[in-house]
């Protein structure tokens, strides 16, 4: 390996300065010929030359012309601007070129190339078996997908404590009686060759003391100059990753690249090999041993060290697992080392979550399957037991089962046509009577009729139905080109048309949410709710105005709200409305009731006396078509699950 030397232009006058400096009689100023400093770029100590060798291979270099001075030295004063100058140009250059070089070929594998995921080791499997569900390895998420690259960039800074290798090139910038730019490598045994000065060893140097170390060996040779270094470039180290490793092999590495860089760059450890134990060996010494918990639970990277050329880092095979699964914060399988106890697992995995059991848990151990199965135990005792590898410990949640509805204390709503509407406490068992009493009764303009009652549990059950009958209306968009022939271009154009309607309308009915609302069992000129229903949490009761209006709205011609006459039947309102228009399914007209009720023409809705606040509602017809009425149906069933019937015939035409 071949040092480099390398000078600027303005390294020309660099000669001439020295000449003109010995002539004023400066002190230390040495006799330097012009030519050493004058020609062109020159390559100096080949494969460790000696001085003498190097000094000849100048000697037999054409010698450009001298530089006679022209005028005195600059003055020592001077100098500082220059020598700032000169280090910003070398520090900026430094660090634009600092990058790793490309990997030999047949020998290594070039990082940040990794591997699929490793599959699940046996222990994860028999969790999920347990479970009914994966648990993560701890540590694993640290293995992002193949694209992320591991590497440190090639702009990253060169740290103070980084030691110079065999390889690496530096800038060296001089300023003062002597002006030049050197780039100088570091040959196969860690020197440069500096002119004047000789070899000077630099392996094992800190970055941080390298300017130090070059200016002890000059100021042998030259008195008032000003020195600035930096890193040209980095020539890359070769270290091994071995063991239980997702990809071992032999790998050129950035020489500023640590353990935990070189190790997840390599795809990190198989499911047989450690988190908690990953060791550098160098020159056959156990250097350092990594616990990677201490960087993913305390972010203590202090273990993490600097790797050095020919180093060997070993994954040992994994400790111990178990699993924490249930209520804590941090559900995984952890791999435990000797001496730990179930309590300091438990903290690595954030303790116990807000809503865990504080009393019990429940353990599955390998030794008591055979017999017990899942055994049960205190939190101290289950905190203070030794731990035995493949244990399984599920944490129980308050919060995974209904109470008695009978045994809580309520909170209810009460708006609307009351005399203090507001949010109330109330005991359990408390009945509607018991709330309107606390809300100080109705008002005179109350309409019971048409209250409205919802209830968070109703709610919930209504949207599990509406989520279920949505799945089978998108299963029914999914076959419709299956189930049906396409004879030409024209029959497939319209039905890409009637698909494309098709999941329009599936895409509103996913944005439409059940009230809950449930009817009440009131006649229309009722005066009194049904007083004696139990309320639950959360419910709320509504109690709007009496309404003047009845509303007709879809295929007609004059959509809009009439003033309620009892005297009316919906076919009037129908007529008031300007009547149905040609595309009207006049056979599938329906009437919503303020209480919520529907009432369709089959069941006498044409025939029936308007009610205050009725909504009457005709749809369009759509296409006979198979399709079509398997939508239809399936937004009957929606119905069912408490949307409203005006809406879902509106979202369906």
């Amino acid at each position: 390996m071949s040092t480099k030397f390398e000078f600027a232009p303005r390294a020309l006058l660099f000669g001439s300065v020295a000449l003109a400096c010995l002539a004023a009689g400066t002190p230390g100023a040495a006799q330097i010929p012009s030519a050493v400093f004058a020609g062109q770029p020159q390559n100096y100590g080949q494969n460790g030359a000696t001085d003498q060798q190097a000094q000849t291979n100048v000697q037999q270099q054409p010698v450009a012309p001298s530089i006679a001075p022209t005028a005195p030295p600059p003055s020592i004063s001077a100098v500082p601007a220059q020598a700032a100058q000169l280090s910003q140009q070398v520090q900026t250059e430094g660090t634009n070129r600092a990058t790793t070089r490309a990997t030999e070929a047949g020998i290594t594998t070039p990082l940040g190339e990794r591997l699929p995921p490793t599959p699940p080791g046996e222990y994860e499997t028999y969790v999920a078996q347990v479970l009914g569900r994966s648990v993560p390895r701890f540590g694993a998420s640290l293995l992002l997908p193949s694209a992320r690259n591991f590497t440190p960039p090639s702009t990253a800074a060169v740290p103070p404590d980084y030691q110079l290798n065999p390889g690496d090139e530096i800038l060296v910038g001089l300023t003062g009686s002597v002006q030049s730019e050197l780039r100088l490598t570091l040959d196969n045994n860690g020197a440069v060759f500096i002119p004047r000065v000789g070899r000077v060893s630099l392996v094992g140097v800190r970055y941080g003391d390298l300017a130090g170390a070059l200016s002890r060996r000059i100021s042998d040779e030259y008195r008032d100059y000003r020195i600035a270094v930096s890193i040209a470039q980095l020539h890359g180290i070769r270290v091994y990753v071995t063991g239980y490793a997702a990809n071992p092999g032999a790998y050129t590495v950035s020489s500023l690249s640590t353990l935990v860089n070189t190790v997840l760059a390599g795809g990190g450890p198989t499911a047989g090999g450690s988190f908690r134990s990953i060791q550098v060996r160098r020159g056959g010494k156990l250097v350092g041993d990594f616990d990677v918990y201490d960087l993913l639970l305390r972010g203590d990277k202090s273990k993490d060290i600097v790797l050095q050329d020919e180093d060997v880092v070993f994954i040992a095979p994994v400790g111990p697992q178990i699993a924490l699964t249930g209520s804590v914060n941090a559900e995984a399988i952890y791999e435990t080392k000797p001496g730990e106890s179930i309590a300091e697992v438990l903290r690595y995995a954030g303790g116990l979550s807000t809503l865990a059991d504080p009393t019990r848990t429940v353990v599955s151990r390998l030794s008591e399957l055979d017999r017990r199965g899942w055994v049960q135990l205190s939190l101290a005792d289950a905190s203070t037991s030794p731990i035995a590898g493949g244990d399984i410990l599920r944490f129980l949640s308050v919060a995974d089962y209904a109470r008695p509805l009978e045994r809580q204390n309520i909170l209810v709503t009460i708006e609307g046509q009351v005399d203090r509407p507001g949010h109330y406490y109330l005991p359990a068992n408390a009945t509607m009577a018991d709330a309107l009493t606390m809300a100080g009764g109705l008002t005179g303009r109350a309409f019971v009729y048409g209250a409205e009652f919802d209830r968070a549990r109703v709610q919930q059950q209504q949207q599990r139905s509406f989520d279920e009958a949505l799945q089978q209306l998108e299963l029914s968009l999914a076959a419709a080109p299956l189930s049906q022939s396409v004879t030409d271009l024209n029959d497939a154009a319209l039905r890409a048309q009637q698909l494309a309607a098709a999941r329009a309308v599936v895409d509103r009915l996913r944005a439409a949410r059940p009230d809950g609302r449930v009817v009440l069992e009131t006649e229309p000129d009722s005066i009194a709710l049904p007083l004696e229903t139990v309320m639950e949490n959360n419910d709320r009761l509504y109690i709007p105005p009496t309404p003047t209006t009845v509303g007709v709205f879809g295929a007609v011609f004059r959509p809009g709200s009439f003033q309620v006459n009892r005297a009316r039947r919906i076919s009037d309102y129908l007529e008031l409305a300007g009547g149905e228009q040609r595309v009207a399914d006049k056979r599938e007209i329906f009437v919503v009731r303020a209480n919520g009720s529907v009432v369709t023409r089959k069941r006498g809705a044409l025939k029936a006396r308007a009610l205050p606040g009725d909504v009457v509602f005709v749809p369009v017809r759509t296409q006979s078509s198979t399709f079509w009425t398997r939508v239809r149906d399936i937004s009957g069933l929606l119905l069912s699950a408490g949307v409203t019937a005006a809406a879902i015939a509106a979202l369906t035409n």
